[in-house]
């Protein structure tokens, strides 16, 4: 609570008295957590099931005084859930529509946009299974990028996934895929 004092009032200090910053792209290595919807959905009912929600990735933003284009990937191992013998993770590509100031040190915005999420469940038990279904899916977040000295800085984001597909996997199957993540990373503004 401290800490999050501390990093207000400096992001006070900084949009009251810093000069915008003249840059218009981002670059931002993120790791995140996936969350709610079918994110580790599966651990209950599978054997020795460990919940794994990690995820990382990166985006890359280009972005105007109001508008910008992101291009948004990201992998999460284990997105059902960890058991011995089993391999899944789901991959995302997405193309987002970003809303909000394209300059200055404080920046919050909205996004959302379409592109590919590629679910992946493979068997080890007596021969190799191997499920994956490119879908075509959406998500629709939002956000605070905050820059310090105008280059480098971070960035807070929370968005939802969804496919508009069911999606065929090894024991997901005639559903579509639904999950949030939240995620933390650096941003380099050029």
């Amino acid at each position: 609570m401290h800490l999050l004092r501390h990093l207000t009032a400096a992001a006070i200090i900084l949009t009251v008295t810093a000069a915008p910053a003249l840059a218009d792209g981002l670059v931002v290595p993120f790791i995140g957590f996936n969350f709610g919807g079918d994110s580790g959905s599966q651990c209950a009912s599978l054997t020795d099931c460990k919940e794994k929600r990690t995820n990382f990735g990166v985006s890359f933003i280009s972005m105007g005084t109001v508008f910008g284009l992101e291009e948004d990937i990201s992998y999460a191992k284990n997105f059902f859930g960890k058991t011995p013998g089993q391999d899944n993770s789901v991959f995302s590509a997405m193309t987002n529509l970003v809303i909000g100031p394209g300059v200055g040190p404080v920046r919050p915005y909205v996004l959302g946009g379409i592109g590919l999420i590629r679910p992946h469940v493979s068997s080890l038990a007596s021969s190799v299974t191997s499920f994956s279904d490119n879908s075509f899916g959406w998500d629709l977040g939002g956000g605070l990028t905050v820059l310090f000295g105008g280059r480098v800085g971070v960035r807070g984001d929370l968005r939802r996934f969804h496919t508009m597909q069911d999606v065929n996997l090894l024991f997901f199957t005639g559903q579509k895929l639904d999950f949030w993540r939240a995620s933390v990373g650096l941003a380099l503004a050029f």
